[in-house]
């Protein structure tokens, strides 16, 4: 089995209100490229991935004028692709959908939140819900919202195995309104601590399903990653780190092998999911922050991680039009699970 995660740079901008593609010459959100530019170039990326599932994030927009899943079920139709069907969860009001495109073929998902509708201190409730905690040393509870809910699967194969998927898309907010360095710095690191906070409840609904025996896989864009930014240092430890459950024991540790290097090694070559041009520098930057984190059971079946990166991987390289294509369809790359999922228990 193919599962991919992949964050496609303004996507809903491509679909008009009915869902149908506009593609168009008119100018798409992506720096110099036209909707119908990038329209072509993600169906060739979505073809060559030729996935079961792939956890679209940033997907196109659910509004009451606006249906994310026909406009991505219109896109699979137009590039012939077998993950056909859309899966949305919790909709937010970000016009930045995480929705699961698959393949009814070959599997059943169901979106099955987890967790009471409101939680007291403490508790991971469900995803759309308020998270009770205290962020800070003032002894008094803050309460924590996503605003863009995890989207949680319940996947079932056609040989009866069972498979959970959580996508996330995390995001700590930029400093807006702030008119000075102090005051940059203050709601950064509050915004910061809103997004650890996120992954503490993320991280407890993930030790719920690994106490349950179940096999999980986390995948999405975290927005951040081991030695990223300069407010890991304040704060001890990473998002990614967090969801990973570094420090914990080992039966309840998931794993990623691209974060795992990038703790192994802060300073050196390191793997890039991403690639954004910094106006300011006229330069490229390159950063990790897509995973496909998986439980240790399933990490114990040897799968295979991807990363579609045209300039370091060498199939994507040689392959010119895929090159292309990858670079103009977003500005991150899609990230690819293979795996032989263990055969189902059954019972005698």
């Amino acid at each position: 089995m193919r599962i991919a995660t992949y964050n496609v740079e303004w996507f809903s901008t491509l679909f008009a209100d009915d869902g149908t593609l506009v593609d168009d010459d008119s100018w798409s959100s992506r720096r110099d490229v036209t909707k119908q530019q990038q329209t072509a170039a993600l169906g060739a990326v979505f073809q060559a991935l030729d996935a079961d599932a792939v956890m679209v994030v940033e997907a196109p927009d659910t509004s009451p004028k606006r249906d994310g899943c026909t406009a991505l079920e219109h896109f699979a139709d137009r590039f012939g692709l077998r993950a056909r069907n859309c899966l949305i969860g919790f909709t937010n009001d970000t016009q930045q959908e995480i929705a699961l495109l698959y393949d009814p073929d070959v599997i059943n998902v169901t979106h099955d939140p987890k967790g009471p509708a409101t939680g007291g201190k403490g508790e991971a409730p469900r995803f759309d819900g308020v998270f009770h905690i205290d962020l800070d040393v003032d002894d008094r509870e803050d309460h924590i919202k996503f605003s863009k809910p995890p989207l949680e699967v319940a996947l079932v194969t056609k040989d009866n195995q069972h498979l959970r998927l959580i996508g996330a898309h995390l995001k700590s907010k930029a400093p807006h309104g702030a008119r000075n360095p102090a005051a940059v710095m203050r709601l950064s690191i509050a915004n910061r601590r809103k997004q650890l906070a996120q992954c503490i409840w993320l991280r407890e609904r993930v030790e719920q399903h690994l106490n349950a025996g179940e096999d999980l896989i986390v995948m999405g864009d975290f927005n951040d990653g081991p030695g990223l930014d300069e407010y890991e240092e304040l704060f001890g430890r990473s998002s990614v780190e967090i969801v990973l459950g570094v420090g914990k024991e080992p039966e309840t540790r998931m794993f990623d092998p691209h974060a795992h290097a990038a703790l192994a090694q802060r300073i050196g070559a390191q793997m890039a999911t991403s690639r954004f041009y910094v106006r300011r520098e006229k330069r490229y930057l390159n950063a990790l922050l897509d995973y496909i984190m998986v439980s240790p059971a399933l990490a114990d079946t040897k799968p295979n991680w991807h990363i579609w990166h045209p300039f370091d991987d060498p199939a994507c390289w040689g392959d010119v039009e895929l090159r292309d294509a990858l670079l103009t369809a977003s500005d991150h790359f899609p990230v690819t699970l293979d795996i032989v999922l263990p055969a189902p228990i059954l019972n005698t």
